[in-house]
């Protein structure tokens, strides 16, 4: 029997599982989708740092065992891989297309045209080698000094980049045709109480994956190497501003260009944001 749906808990557990099916492959109880409502997943978007997380978590946890096994940037790339499977390779498929329309210089509405197109160009085939060559190169990198560290960033990718994407949505319009939309509701508005949950949940998250970092540290008799603690501390600073930084330069992308969003460019912005992560944890390895 499935459990009452009105119970204000569960509505939110099944704005998670919503979710967690939009973003990934993952299959989700038959409950969490009866009469579903279109608002959903409108709402859902606050639950998507969580979303990433579990991913990130799942590519950790390989990483993790591959390790034992294989040199260091092997289990990059499995982490990598499974990771890229569970979404379905979703968010690269925005980054591909968005390349595509944005890479050169076309009018608007050809651009838009081009991002419908499910063919793949020489801009997009580009962005997804690169892309996927450096985060393998960097988590590698990372798991060669640090494995626990590179479990940490890799979990923090994936969280940043689903906050950031929510973070672009908020304030802007869809840039596309609303009706045609892939997910319609989240070509109409975000709420506001959303993207701040969203927002809530990131910070949160991101806080805790550097906690857990600094502590480790800390229980690996570091304690007294403050030079080495603050260089942690600003690292995780540095996440905190490269997100900042890239979801104002992407929100003026976008707006300059297609102005707005589309579900294509709400992928190409997690993208981005995983490798600028990556960028500035696996720094100074």
């Amino acid at each position: 029997m499935p459990p009452n749906p009105t119970h204000p808990l569960l509505h939110h557990l099944r704005l998670l599982l919503v979710a967690l099916q939009f973003l990934t492959r993952v299959p989700v109880p038959g409950w969490a989708c009866e009469n579903f409502q279109a608002g959903w997943l409108n709402t859902c978007v606050r639950y998507f740092p969580v979303v990433g997380a579990l991913v990130g978590c799942v590519g950790a946890a390989v990483l993790w065992a591959a390790l034992v096994f294989w040199p260091p940037q092997v289990a990059a790339l499995l982490a990598v891989a499974a990771t890229v499977w569970l979404t379905g390779a979703f968010h690269e498929d925005g980054l591909a297309d968005t390349l595509d329309a944005l890479g050169g210089y076309v009018p608007r509405e050809r651009a838009l045209a081009i991002m419908k197109d499910s063919r793949i160009g020489t801009y997009g085939a580009a962005a997804l080698v690169l892309s996927l060559g450096l985060r393998v190169a960097l988590l590698g990198s990372l798991a060669a000094v640090d494995p626990l560290g590179a479990a940490l960033a890799l979990v923090a990718a994936h969280v940043v980049g689903r906050t950031a994407a929510v973070m672009v949505m908020a304030g802007l319009p869809y840039a596309g045709d609303a009706e045609h939309a892939k997910a319609k509701p989240l070509a109409t508005a975000v709420d506001a109480a959303s993207v701040q949950w969203a927002a809530v949940w990131g910070l949160a998250l991101l806080a805790g994956l550097a906690l857990a970092d600094a502590s480790v540290g800390l229980a690996d008799g570091q304690a007294g190497d403050m030079s080495l603690l603050d260089g942690m501390s600003m690292r995780w600073l540095g996440v905190l501003a490269a997100t900042v930084g890239g979801v104002w330069a992407m929100r003026r992308w976008l707006t300059q260009r297609l102005g707005g969003y589309t579900g294509d460019a709400l992928g190409a912005t997690e993208q981005f944001t995983e490798m600028a992560v990556l960028l500035v944890l696996a720094s100074g390895t």
